[in-house]
């Protein structure tokens, strides 16, 4: 196994600009697709898990929470794979949706996905808000809404920053199965384009494999970033006000 050679190979390959755009834009995808699931998922998970802690006082909330919990049932029981292929090749072809991007239907599963995962996460951040901030809301005029979209999630979003960032490392690494329903990734671009022209696939897997460990290192540093954010503002709020000099 001659190692010079096969980088060679693909050094040689990645001197075109053809190919350099290749990669780019099997890139771009793949971080487009993730960081938008991951944004129609929080979306989605926040009202599943709003629909989830409310009061089950009357009908409306109980059968809305049955939906949601069927909902979370089916994305978290089915592969992401199949959840795809389902969508590209038996829901909208059985709808009569024709000539639809990939690309798009790749965002929307993958969002729809993450709304299920994302919506226990955040039900576990709600519930670690203390009681009282929502008591509080209510007593000085604030609806059951209002009191949580301004006080409540701000807190428990705040709380569960680390897991969200574990879910959006999780959806960068699950974009490698994109290629089933035809959306030009990074997967695609090194090992079925770059790597089949040499017929030469072992330095382009381990290209990919460096490339996904970089992407997570700067999800884990943004995280990381955001949460030093977060906590100086805190100890802003909490530090207590110099009294003025008379």
């Amino acid at each position: 196994m001659n190692w010079s050679v096969k980088w060679e190979k693909f050094l040689s390959t990645m001197e075109s600009e053809y190919f350099r755009q290749l990669l780019v834009d099997g890139l771009a995808n793949t971080v487009s697709v993730a960081v938008l699931g991951l944004l129609i998922g929080i979306v989605i998970g926040s009202v599943i898990a709003v629909v989830k802690v409310a009061p089950k006082y009357n009908l409306i909330n109980r059968i809305l929470d049955k939906i949601c919990n069927v909902y979370v049932a089916i994305f978290r029981g089915t592969p992401i794979v199949v959840q795809l292929s389902l969508a590209y090749y038996v829901l909208l072809p059985s709808l009569g949706v024709k000539d639809v991007d990939s690309l798009i239907v790749g965002i929307i599963v993958f969002g729809m996905n993450s709304g299920a995962y994302v919506s226990e996460i955040m039900r576990g951040g709600l519930n670690s808000v203390d009681s009282g901030q929502m008591e509080a809301g209510r007593a000085v005029g604030l609806s059951y809404s209002t009191t949580m979209i301004k006080i409540v999630i701000p807190q428990a979003v705040k709380n569960i920053l680390p897991t969200l960032g574990n879910e959006f490392i999780t959806l960068i690494k699950e974009t490698s199965v994109l290629s089933f329903i035809t959306v030009y990734d990074l997967y695609t671009a090194l090992i079925d384009t770059i790597g089949a022209k040499n017929y030469e696939k072992m330095v382009p897997y381990l290209v990919l494999a460096m490339i996904y460990i970089v992407l997570v290192l700067l999800i884990t540093l943004l995280v990381k970033v955001l949460e030093n954010i977060f906590a100086k503002s805190d100890k802003k709020r909490t530090q207590p006000r110099k009294a003025k000099a008379v």
